[in-house]
């Protein structure tokens, strides 16, 4: 497949145009894109606190994932995660406890410039507003205990809190949302509430008994699903796997690089599981979008910042996939380690086995390298793509609410540079590329 290499300069591209609603003026301008640089445009945030130390947690967040608004054109919705929160040994604190998960809506406007139009946050099948905090044991739970910023008191979990990782917004104005703990996935209407959560079997559930495959319970804690695509139809959700499954155990994994994709056929709960062969051991895939009922753009990376890395070493990379002839591995008895080759698990074999099991990944060709197309790409986590038309993208990061830990579980500001000024704290970005 031939790859479009950005210019060194400001990218600009072709006009997308918008029907026109029967009442509109015919002679309404139709959106165009704009011209962004490779230095990319920041979204707008606001300030959810600031600590003792001075320190901004900031909503933001919207880098979890992306996808494009399903009618009208320069508009995208961006997903933020369970929150800011500080790793505490195996544990997390949560700076902002009572945070609920969000969709933000937004639109890119022909001055450069991005405009939050909404927000849409989740709430359970009542209408009550959910939190990030972990999920307790049997719905879910990673094993991780939440901590408030005092690090003595213990949060109470949530069963329907969620890391949402993965989105995907329907023509009906409904979304879809993968997340890291179950891993879940879980349909909102337009408003936000729970219609279906979808977990694996033996996860106890809210909406029914359509389930995920019982082997992604054995997912990586904090390693979940984290890309969600829709094939073009609406039939049928793509999650996949940031990482290697702990299958049966991390102990016995031996490579790291196999990693699976779950299909889900909406109408009939129909499950079928691919692999994908990362380009590095314990990489992370952390995007997914259709772009047909067999092809997709899967980001792969690295959590690696060019500023203290070589750049050659880092690795922000966008492939463009296909799994028409890739092998379902699906298990027929739906075990809770899933199809066994010679009596392993499919983690405990190597590439090599799996071939001569007759099993395929998917196969994959390089489509954007966002530190060669751009120059540079200062961001460690390349999470969301927002599909424009048949070979533009735009893709934004996460900033983990511009917080990271510090010594003694401190919440520090993030930077994306080693110099420590407003302008370098970490912060949603989106960037224009060609695939």
């Amino acid at each position: 497949m031939k790859i479009t290499t950005i210019k060194a300069v400001l990218l600009t591209l072709a006009t997308v145009f918008v029907a026109c609603d029967d009442n509109e003026n015919d002679n309404e301008q139709a959106w165009q894109l704009p011209t962004v640089s490779n230095q990319g445009v920041r979204l707008p945030y606001t300030v959810l606190k600031t600590t003792s130390d001075n320190v901004e947690v900031r909503n933001g967040g919207f880098g979890s994932a992306a996808t494009a608004h399903p009618t009208n054109a320069g508009e995208f919705y961006a997903l933020t995660d369970r929150g800011a929160n500080i790793k505490f040994g195996s544990n997390k604190i949560f700076p902002t406890p009572d945070y609920t998960p969000r969709i933000g809506h937004f639109k890119l406007l022909e001055n450069g410039t991005i405009e939050m139009l909404d927000e849409v946050l989740f709430k359970n099948p009542s209408g009550v507003n959910i939190s990030g905090r972990p999920n307790p044991e049997g719905y879910g739970a990673t094993g991780e205990i939440p901590y408030s910023e005092d690090q003595v008191t213990v949060l109470e979990t949530d069963k329907y809190g969620l890391d949402s990782e993965g989105l995907v917004a329907l023509k009906d104005g409904s979304f879809w949302v993968s997340d890291e703990y179950g891993p879940h996935m879980v349909h909102f209407d337009a408003s936000g509430v729970q219609l279906e959560r979808l977990s694996p079997k033996g996860i106890t559930g809210e909406t029914g008994d359509r389930k995920l495959p019982a082997v992604f319970a054995t997912r990586w804690a904090n390693r979940g699903m984290e890309g969600l695509a829709i094939t073009p139809d609406e039939t049928t959700l793509v999650g996949v796997m940031q990482s290697t499954l702990y299958n049966p155990s991390k102990a016995d994994v031996v490579d790291f690089t196999i990693t699976r994709l779950v299909t889900f056929n909406i109408e009939t709960g129909a499950t079928k599981q691919y692999l994908y062969k990362q380009e590095k051991a314990k990489n992370s895939n952390s995007e997914l979008v259709a772009l047909s009922s067999t092809e997709f753009l899967i980001v792969e990376r690295d959590g690696a910042f060019t500023k203290s890395t070589d750049k050659s070493l880092v690795q922000k990379h966008i492939y463009r996939i296909d799994i028409s002839n890739a092998t379902d591995i699906s298990d027929a008895a739906d075990s809770e380690n899933g199809k066994l080759i010679e009596g392993k698990t499919i983690e405990q074999c190597t590439w090599e086995e799996l071939t001569l099991a007759g099993i395929e990944p998917a196969t994959k060709t390089l489509a954007v390298d966002l530190i060669a197309d751009l120059g540079d790409y200062p961001h460690d986590k390349l999470e969301g793509i927002w599909l424009i038309d048949s070979n533009t993208i735009g893709v934004i990061n996460d900033d983990d609410f511009a917080v990271w830990t510090g010594d003694n579980s401190a919440t520090i500001q993030k930077y994306i540079s080693n110099t420590e000024t407003e302008e370098n704290i970490d912060g949603n970005t989106l960037y224009i590329v060609n695939f």
